[in-house]
């Protein structure tokens, strides 16, 4: 039994942290994970120490999620208002065409003015048309940032979460025992220094 423990300890008899081989304390590591999570999941009050000092943090992750639902209804904004353009410059186009062909017909004043008129809404539907490309270019720049940044970015906050946990629950692990610690008795402190 001496002998294992001192393969788990470095010079000057501090515990290797995380690598600590012994089945109990891989289960008291386990069981304070789980604890910790089931704090987040039913959402009881955590120490407000630790959550304090996660603040910056949380307002960071705050901004991300902003971010990320920001691209994703830019996304859906500019898909709408394509579809919008699209279907605008066709309609302005066939009044456009239905005028010119309703010119040629009429010879009086009114007849010129349709055709001006007529020649009017073709130009401008070509010009809203205009906007699909650039709008289309925007569009993909921001589907190719929430494809890669964001996804990316995702997955790192999803392993800080996870690692957060783990932290915060060794953290519960380190009030648990430190509230028994009595700093006379080298077996307790050596039990606080492996936590």
């Amino acid at each position: 039994m001496m002998d294992g423990f001192a393969g788990d300890m470095l010079s000057g008899g501090r515990a290797l942290l995380g690598e600590d081989s012994s089945v109990m304390a891989r289960m008291q590591k386990k069981f304070w994970k789980t604890k910790q999570v089931l704090i987040k999941a039913t959402g009881k009050k955590e120490d407000e120490y630790v959550v304090a000092s996660d603040a910056d943090l949380d307002a960071k992750l705050e901004f991300f999620r902003s971010v990320q639902s920001t691209c994703t209804e830019l996304l859906k904004v500019i898909e709408k208002y394509q579809q919008r353009i699209t279907r605008l410059s066709q309609e302005e186009n066939e009044l456009g065409l239905f005028l010119r062909f309703q010119a040629e017909h009429d010879r009086t004043k009114a007849g010129n003015m349709m055709d001006a008129t007529s020649k009017a809404l073709c130009t401008s539907a070509k010009q809203r048309m205009a906007l699909c490309t650039p709008l289309h270019r925007l569009h993909q720049e921001v589907e190719t940032f929430r494809r890669r940044a964001i996804a990316d970015t995702l997955l790192t906050v999803s392993r800080m979460e996870k690692a957060r946990t783990e932290y915060r629950g060794a953290l519960l692990w380190m009030k648990d025992v430190s509230q028994e610690l009595d700093p006379d008795t080298y077996k307790q402190l050596e039990k606080f220094r492996k936590v």
